[in-house]
């Protein structure tokens, strides 16, 4: 990820000029570091640094040729603008001709400094752009659900999906209900070798106990009374591909001994037959309670449980998540308009702070639930948030948040919205928020928010 304000590294020898072009860009809202040597800046730039470098040719030690050189072996794209003298005039050229931004001639005015560095910040904040802009591309290629949230929280589930999706170890979810966890089962699935396959899902507390064993594992002709046919399970099914058991704690004890012999030993027997069928699947589980916990009681069985958990993932209630409310409801939203060919308007800043406030008992599930009823009954059949959000819950409790958190919310929420309507374009966004650019900056900073991240 790119640093969200960019930076300015200015190289001379000479100290008094150094402080002097420092002050001119700092004026003109830039943030700059200086050095008196090249040696020192070349660790600090890569493929996602964000910034220009203005760098004196003629120095001690490494001159401005030799920095050009390996800093464009670094990343080809790196601006850097050339300090000359009049007799370096056609070394310069020869220098831009290799990959130099520009060069710029002593004695210059701040103002062709500042006009340099500017349209360098903004041709480096472009190229990342593209790159993050085909990366996304790249990622959208891959179908399935996307996983919506920019708190560290969700940040952190999507960089594990993406460092586990193709291990071969199984993997438990765990999370309150409504907060998505099928949705990372198969987003685990979609952005794996396996997405080929099958995605099977099954919700071990719905179905009744005298059946589960034959669902999963399937049964031959004459397994049991009713059984009149061969069955094919849910484990052969989804050989190849994923299986997802949702509500595991709600496994009947017998079959968990099943599932812990299925699961290290990769073969599934299906009821009434003697022949192992060997299975190549990924296992998912998920589970709303503390199985650890279970186990101690005596509920659910511990050797289960220490194969299960080699990877777990922890997916965040919504009320731990605030700042991703805004956002997740104006994805909900949208999707619902399109569902129901309604055109319900976005929130106003009054139905924000709701979102914000309300308890969210049901989670991401209740959320989406209010943007579509939202979508169908909102204001044009006279519906505000509130009476929605009565109508979901019968826990209302509203989360006491403090001004500055409301304050802080609000602020994140309003940037964000506007951002995702211009596409991270930060001039469009500057001018609709009435803001300049510095303070558009440490906002964006202060929240952590990347303009990359809006170009969707």
């Amino acid at each position: 990820m790119s640093n969200i304000n960019p930076i300015i590294f200015f190289i001379d020898d000479e100290k008094h000029i150094r402080m002097a072009n420092q002050q001119t860009l700092e004026l003109a809202g830039f943030d700059v570091q200086s050095f008196n040597g090249a040696e020192k800046v070349l660790p600090l730039l890569s493929l996602e640094w964000n910034g220009a470098v203005v760098c004196d040719i003629k120095m001690p030690g490494m001159d401005g040729l030799t920095f050009l050189e390996k800093a464009l072996q670094i990343d080809r794209d790196i601006p850097v603008i050339l300090v000359t003298g009049h007799g370096d005039i056609t070394m310069a050229v020869s220098a831009i001709q290799d990959g130099a931004y520009d060069f710029i001639e002593k004695p210059f005015a701040a103002e062709k400094l500042i006009d340099t560095v500017r349209r360098a910040v903004d041709k480096r904040a472009l190229t990342l752009e593209n790159r993050s802009l085909k990366l996304e591309l790249e990622a959208q290629a891959v179908p399935g659900p996307r996983i919506i949230g920019r708190t560290p929280a969700m940040q952190k589930l999507r960089a594990t999906i993406a460092q586990v999706s193709n291990a071969a170890a199984d993997i438990l979810v765990l999370g309150e209900t409504g907060t998505g966890k099928e949705l990372i089962s198969r987003s685990l699935h979609e952005h794996s070798k396996r997405r080929d396959k099958n995605f099977v899902a099954i919700n071990c507390g719905a179905v009744p106990e005298s059946l589960i064993e034959s669902e999963l594992f399937g049964h031959e002709s004459g397994a049991f009374t009713g059984a009149n046919e061969r069955r094919i399970g849910k484990f052969e099914h989804a050989n190849g591909g994923t299986l997802f058991l949702d509500e595991i704690e709600s496994m009947p004890m017998p079959v968990q001994v099943r599932l812990l012999r299925v699961l290290q030993e990769r073969v599934v027997e299906r009821l009434g037959s003697n022949t192992l069928i060997p299975l190549d699947m990924r296992v998912v589980a998920a589970t709303k309670i503390d199985l650890k916990e279970a186990s101690e009681a005596g509920q659910f069985r511990q050797d289960l449980l220490y194969r299960l958990n080699v990877v777990t993932l922890e997916v965040p209630p919504l009320r731990d998540r605030r700042e991703d409310i805004p956002l997740l409801f104006h994805h909900f939203l949208l999707v619902a308009n399109a569902r129901y060919q309604m055109e319900a308007p976005l929130p106003s800043s009054h139905q924000i702070r709701t979102l914000l406030t309300h308890n969210w008992p049901g989670n991401v599930r209740e959320l989406r639930n209010v943007a579509e009823r939202y979508a169908l009954l909102g204001e044009s059949c006279g519906y505000d948030l509130e009476h929605l959000l009565h109508g979901t819950d019968d826990d209302q409790s509203e989360h006491p948040v403090s001004l500055p958190e409301q304050v802080d919310c609000f602020e994140k929420s309003i940037i964000e919205q506007v951002l995702q309507s211009h596409k991270g374009n930060i001039k469009e966004t500057m001018s609709a928020l009435g803001v300049p650019r510095k303070t558009l900056y440490d906002k964006m900073k202060k929240y952590g928010l990347d303009k990359s991240h809006f170009k969707e």
